[in-house]
């Protein structure tokens, strides 16, 4: 899927459409869910077998056409983003205890109901090496999918600083990136299982620590 076909650039040799021809000719063919459902296969299929993922093999694991990728997806990267979420579970943090609570219940509490019960550690350690290796990739998955997910994150550590249980000078960003950083080292440079007590306990410690700072005095 390239950039210039993405944008529209390649010739097919027919007449340009405008507005007469369009209704002329009527209302397009509806989208058909299920094209979505057997691309997104295709390509978590290519991914999980360690294939090189290309317009052209996704056309060929699917049977749906080119022309159907174009309609659905601007480009490849926005296509493999959206597989690479297939699975995960939407953050709802429950505010109704102390904001500390809610983080620890999202952290520390049942990780398959926090990450997704489709969306396995395979399937996770997959996401990040084909994002580091491909830049144009990890932007597309950062403003199609993780920004969506840590906003009500972000939203939470707000709240947490208007109650007062935060520090009111907070940047909550920065805060996130902190507290998922430790996370993310366990698995990138420690090569550890986020499963494993002695993993878990690192991070408790590490988020133990950073809550202190983030903490209100009194």
């Amino acid at each position: 899927m390239s950039t210039a076909a993405a944008r529209g650039g390649t010739h097919t040799g027919r007449a340009p459409c405008t507005a007469a021809t369009r209704a002329a000719s009527g209302p397009g063919r509806p989208r058909d869910p299920q094209h979505d459902e057997r691309i997104v296969d295709a390509v978590i299929g290519l991914i999980d077998a360690g294939e090189r993922i290309s317009v052209n093999a996704v056309v060929a694991a699917s049977g749906v056409s080119r022309a159907a990728l174009y309609r659905r997806w601007p480009s490849l990267a926005a296509l493999i983003a959206a597989a690479l979420d297939r699975g995960r579970a939407p953050i709802r943090p429950d505010t109704s205890g102390t904001i500390r609570e809610t983080f620890l219940a999202l952290l520390f509490g049942d990780p398959e109901a926090t990450r997704g019960r489709g969306y396995s550690d395979r399937r996770f350690r997959m996401r990040l090496m084909l994002v580091l290796e491909n830049p144009e990739l990890q932007r597309a998955y950062w403003d199609s999918h993780v920004q969506r997910r840590r906003a009500p994150m972000v939203e939470a550590l707000r709240l947490g600083m208007e109650r007062g249980e935060l520090r009111a000078d907070l940047d909550p960003e920065a805060c996130i990136d902190l507290i998922n950083g430790v996370f993310y080292y366990q698995v990138v440079v420690r090569g550890a299982d986020l499963r494993e007590a002695d993993t878990l306990a690192r991070c408790r410690a590490a988020f133990d620590t950073a809550w202190r700072g983030m903490a209100a005095e009194g």
